[in-house]
C-alpha cells in the first residue's frame, strides 16, 4: 500500500504524455503513448504495478522545485556524505519552440543525476511493467543499456553504467563525486513502430537542455500576465500546458486515473478525458493566464468533438478522450490494490453516457468568453454552435442525470459531487 501522500507527487509532461514523481525520486505513472494510455509504471495504485527509482542509498532530506519557467523536474537529496539532485524530463522534440511544444516528442524520459558536494551512492531499480502491471517485460541486455518487450510496448533503458537484470528489474549502483553527472533514458515505442533506441550521454544531455529551452520559448510567447500572483498564475499555467493532448489540444482533468475522493473509498473515477463542463473556466483560465493560442486550440477540439455528434440528432456528449473520442466505456482493474487500498480502480469513465443539460450552456459560455476578433472562434465552431440541438424542456421523456458521479445507481439517485 502506498504510503506517500498525492500531494508530494510532481508532474512532468511532454503534452502528450505525464509522468508522476514522488519525493523518494520514484516515478510512480507513466502512461505511454498518450495520456489516457495504459500505464508503464503503476506504482501509485499497486505496489506491484511498476516504477523507476533514482536516488541515495543512504538516508536523505529532500527538497524539489521546477526549473525557472519549465516543467522540467529537479529534485535534491542531501545525505552526510554528499549532495546529489536528479532532474527528470520527458523530452521534447529537437526543434520545437513555442506554438510547436509537444507536436515532435521522441516519447523519452530523461533522468539526470548530477553530485554537487561531497560523494554519495546513488542506486537505481526500474520495473517497467505495461497494461496496468499485468504485463512483466522480457528484458534483454544491449550495448549502453537494456531492450524491454512486453505486450504491445517496446523500450530501450539507455545506462552509463553497468545494470543487472532479475525478474524483470533493472538495477545499477554508482558512486558520484561533486561534478560528475550521468543521463538515464527511457525510450518507447509500440510494436508496430520503428524500434526505440539507444541514447548516447550527449544526445541525453542535448534532448534535457532543449527540454528546458522548449519550456522557456513557451513561456516567454505566452506568459506575458503581470497582475496579482504573477508567479503563481504562470505556474498554473503550464501546468494547463502540461495537461494538454499537443496534436488535438484537448485539455485532461488530470493526469491520473483512481485517486479517492477519500481513502479507502469507491468513489474512485478516471479523469484523463475533456470535460465540457470544464470548457468555459478553461478558456477564461487560458486566457489569464495568457495563453490565448491554447484557449484556441482547446476551444477547437471541444466544439468539433461536440459537433460530430449532435449534427446528427444526439444530444451534446459531457466529455470526450484526448483525440475526440466519444465510447469512452468504464471498466474496472481488479488486480490492482489502488491508492492506499481504495478500491475499485478504474478506467474509462462511465459518465460519458450521461444527459447533463448544463453543458449546452457551458459551452456556449466558452465561445463567449473568446474575444470577437480572435481566430480563437474558427470556422468550425462557429458553422456547428447553429446546428445544436435545443436541450429537452423539463418534463419530457429523457430523464437527466445531476451532475455527479455515482456508479451503479440509477440517475435518479446520483447526487451531484
Amino acid at each position: 500500500m502506498s504510503t506517500t501522500a498525492i500531494a508530494d507527487h510532481a508532474l512532468i509532461s511532454d503534452c502528450r504524455s505525464t509522468a508522476i514523481v514522488d519525493r523518494a525520486g520514484a516515478v510512480e505513472w507513466l502512461c505511454w503513448p498518450r495520456v489516457d494510455s495504459p500505464s508503464v509504471f503503476g506504482r501509485l495504485l499497486d505496489p506491484a504495478a511498476g516504477h523507476w527509482s533514482i536516488a541515495p542509498v543512504d538516508e536523505a532530506t529532500v527538497e524539489r522545485r521546477y526549473v525557472d519557467r519549465t516543467m522540467v523536474l529537479e529534485t535534491t537529496f542531501t545525505t552526510a556524505a554528499g549532495t546529489v539532485t536528479v532532474t527528470d524530463a520527458l523530452a521534447t522534440g529537437p526543434r520545437e519552440r513555442g506554438h510547436e511544444l509537444g507536436q515532435r516528442s521522441p516519447r523519452l524520459l530523461v533522468r539526470r543525476v548530477t553530485a554537487t558536494a561531497g560523494t554519495v551512492d546513488v542506486a537505481m531499480e526500474l520495473a517497467a511493467r505495461p497494461e496496468y502491471g499485468l504485463v512483466t517485460p522480457v528484458v534483454v541486455p544491449v550495448d549502453g543499456g537494456v531492450r524491454l518487450h512486453g505486450g504491445p510496448d517496446v523500450m530501450v533503458l539507455s545506462s552509463p553504467v553497468p545494470v543487472d537484470v532479475a525478474d524483470g528489474r533493472v538495477t545499477a549502483r554508482c558512486t558520484l563525486a561533486e561534478g560528475d553527472s550521468v543521463w538515464f533514458g527511457l525510450h518507447h515505442r509500440r510494436t508496430d513502430e520503428p524500434a526505440p533506441q539507444v541514447w548516447t550521454q550527449a544526445d541525453l544531455q542535448r534532448r534535457l537542455d532543449g527540454t528546458v529551452t522548449t519550456w522557456r520559448s513557451w513561456a516567454r510567447l505566452h506568459q506575458r500576465y503581470e497582475g496579482p500572483w504573477r508567479d503563481l498564475v504562470h505556474h498554473s499555467g503550464r501546468v494547463l500546458q502540461a495537461l494538454t493532448f499537443a496534436p488535438t489540444g484537448a485539455i485532461v482533468a488530470a493526469a491520473t486515473t483512481s485517486l479517492p475522493e477519500s481513502v479507502g473509498g469507491s468513489r474512485n473515477w478516471d479523469y484523463r478525458y475533456s470535460w465540457v463542463r470544464d470548457a468555459s473556466f478553461t478558456v477564461e483560465a487560458l486566457w489569464v493566464a495568457a495563453c490565448p493560442d491554447e484557449a484556441d486550440a482547446f476551444f477547437t477540439y471541444m466544439s468539433t468533438s461536440a459537433a460530430a455528434q449532435v449534427r446528427r440528432g444526439g444530444d451534446l456528449q459531457i466529455m470526450f478522450g484526448v483525440g475526440g473520442e466519444h465510447d469512452l466505456t468504464e471498466r474496472e482493474l481488479p488486480h490492482l490494490a489502488g491508492w492506499r487500498d481504495s478500491r475499485p480502480v478504474r478506467i474509462g469513465n462511465g459518465a460519458w453516457d450521461q444527459r447533463q443539460l448544463d453543458v449546452y450552456g457551458e459551452l456556449l459560455n466558452a465561445a463567449a468568453r473568446l474575444p470577437t476578433s480572435s481566430q480563437a472562434a474558427t470556422p468550425t465552431p462557429r458553422r456547428s454552435s447553429p446546428t445544436w440541438p435545443t436541450p429537452p424542456r423539463r418534463g419530457g421523456r429523457n430523464r437527466t442525470r445531476a451532475s455527479g458521479r455515482c456508479a451503479g445507481e440509477p440517475s435518479s439517485s446520483c447526487t451531484p459531487s
